[in-house]
């Protein structure tokens, strides 16, 4: 009798976490750059922007570190969901304001 009780108790404690596992999220970090090298090539001194799911130190590290490029944030927002397997990053909120000729929907501050 007493295992019985035990393993009921078991039962229900796992259900409970499986049901929280369920109801969990993930939220992430996206990031907007002006990318430029430091070469003092011309051709090389040409921005780019780039949107990332990493911070601006872990950018530049991995990309080749202060010495190869400079980056300038110009915008930083949070998304719902998960980045793995590729998935893309979601839009800004910004971006999702503007209508198919980019631009600014009513009572959407830009």
């Amino acid at each position: 009798m007493k295992s019985l009780n035990s393993t009921k108790l078991i039962i229900i404690s796992f259900a409970i976490i499986l049901l929280g596992i369920q109801s969990a999220f993930c939220e992430y970090r996206v990031y907007q750059y002006y990318v430029k090298s430091t070469y003092s090539s011309p051709k090389d001194k040409t921005q780019y922007l780039v949107t990332s799911s990493l911070d601006p130190v872990s950018y530049v590290t991995y990309h080749g570190g202060p010495d190869t490029i400079e980056v300038d944030l110009l915008r930083t927002w949070t998304c719902e969901g998960y980045t793995g397997s590729s998935n893309e990053l979601c839009d800004s909120p910004l971006q999702e304001g503007k209508n198919s000729r980019g631009v600014a929907s009513e009572g959407v501050g830009i």
